[in-house]
This record gives structure tokens, C-alpha cells and sequence, in this order.
């Protein structure tokens, strides 16, 4: 067999971990202290994280979309087949180095998504951005860390945390949606998401989309009509 070959290694901010990334053939992981967070030959899931909520607005004009999270750029890619040529889409990534790896080795994987004009790529705390939002959003999606149940940094729990969806909500448009993708279920959030003024579908999809694989997590929960606005300090 082939073994892995060590191509580049970064720090978490905040005391996360050390990202590792490895390329095997064809086949490229991220992993951090052992656990492997992603791998490019299984990436439905990822896929399925921007489908599932681009598909809600696919028609809307001059759509605009957060990104919470790169990884090895499929969702980003997905989005972009979803949405219109006016669509903007701002992706956050917290880590330097895996925005330079896209750039690099892993650029050709979901054919280089972040040179299209439509794609604002921050390196920054997607958090940030959410706290900043007012009705700026038609959705938000979050593929940080391992999901609600997070490896790689203890910060990202505020994003998951009642107050964290509820500043979420306040981000979204009216009718917007917050995606979020995790490696398990959790029906703990499932409730914490309602609790938050969401309407909440759960979604089991499949590591390798229609060919099988594990079975990963993806919460779609959709702002009502009218967004509550102030409803969160």
C-alpha cells in the first residue's frame, strides 16, 4: 500500500490542536492529533451541507451566503453550482495554512472554487462575522471543527452555544437558513435549535453521497417570515 505522505502542518488558534495534512496517490486527509476531520474521497457530506440549504433560495437574486470553514473546498464548490452568477458567497476560514493548501495541493479537487469572482475568502472566525450580521445573510453554513460536539477548539462552542443560535438568527434574512454539519447526531441540539426561534430538519447523509459510506449529521434550520430583530444583545 502507498503510504501517507506529510505535505503540511498549522497550528489551531486558541489551543487547538496541530492540523496535519497527508496525501496518499490521489487521496488527500486532514487530521489533527490522529482524528481525521476530512478526506477527499469522502465528501457527500460536505456536499450535501450546501444542497441542502442552497436549495431553499436557489431562485433568489444576488443571494448571499456565509461559509463557516473551508475544508478542502467542496462545499464551497457545491454552493456555487446551486446559486446564480450574482450570488456572493464570504467563506471564513480561522487557519491560515488550509486557505494556502487550497491554493495549492488541494486546488484541483472541487476544480479551485475559491478563484471564482463570487467568493470572498477571510481569514477570520466565521463567529465574528455572525455577531456582526444583521439580516445579511440568506444562509449560514457551518462546517467547523466535528460539529457541535468540536475536536479541534474549545471557542467554537459559542457558535453552537442558545446564545450563539440566536445570534445567528439575527444574521439571517428573513426565510434564511443555518446549515450545520456534524460527524454524529445530536438530538440535544436539535432542541437547542428550536429553543432558538428555528423551524429544524434533521438530515442523515452519507460520507460518500449516493455510493454509501458513514453516515454523518446535517441540521437545515430555517428563520421564520419575519425575523425578530433586538432579540439578542
Amino acid at each position: 500500500m502507498i503510504p501517507w505522505e506529510l505535505l503540511g502542518k498549522a497550528r489551531v488558534p486558541g489551543n487547538g490542536g496541530e492540523l496535519r495534512l497527508y496525501k496518499r496517490g490521489n487521496e488527500f486527509s486532514i487530521r489533527v492529533d490522529g482524528h481525521e476531520l476530512m478526506n477527499s474521497s469522502r465528501h457527500g457530506s460536505e456536499d450535501a451541507l450546501a444542497e441542502l440549504a442552497c436549495e431553499r433560495f436557489a431562485g433568489r437574486a444576488g443571494a448571499c451566503v456565509l461559509i463557516g470553514g473551508l475544508g478542502m473546498g467542496f462545499t464551497v464548490a457545491a454552493a456555487l453550482k446551486r446559486l446564480g452568477r450574482d450570488c456572493r458567497i464570504v467563506v471564513a476560514e480561522i487557519v491560515p495554512e488550509v486557505i494556502e493548501w487550497n491554493r495549492g495541493p488541494l486546488s484541483a479537487l472541487a476544480n479551485n472554487p475559491v478563484r471564482d469572482r463570487r467568493v470572498t475568502l477571510l481569514a477570520a472566525d466565521v463567529a465574528g462575522l455572525i455577531w456582526a450580521g444583521r439580516l445579511t445573510y440568506d444562509a449560514i453554513l457551518l462546517d467547523v471543527d466535528n460539529g457541535p460536539e468540536g475536536l479541534t477548539r474549545k471557542d467554537n462552542d459559542q457558535l453552537y452555544s442558545a446564545n450563539g443560535l440566536g445570534k445567528a438568527l439575527r444574521a439571517l434574512r428573513p426565510g434564511g437558513v443555518l446549515a450545520v454539519w456534524s460527524a454524529t447526531a445530536n438530538e440535544g441540539f436539535a432542541q437547542r435549535l428550536k429553543m432558538a426561534g428555528f423551524m429544524v430538519e434533521v438530515k442523515s447523509v452519507r460520507a460518500r453521497g449516493s455510493s454509501g459510506g458513514a453516515r454523518h449529521t446535517v441540521w437545515i434550520a430555517q428563520a421564520g417570515p419575519q425575523e425578530r430583530i433586538g432579540a439578542v444583545k
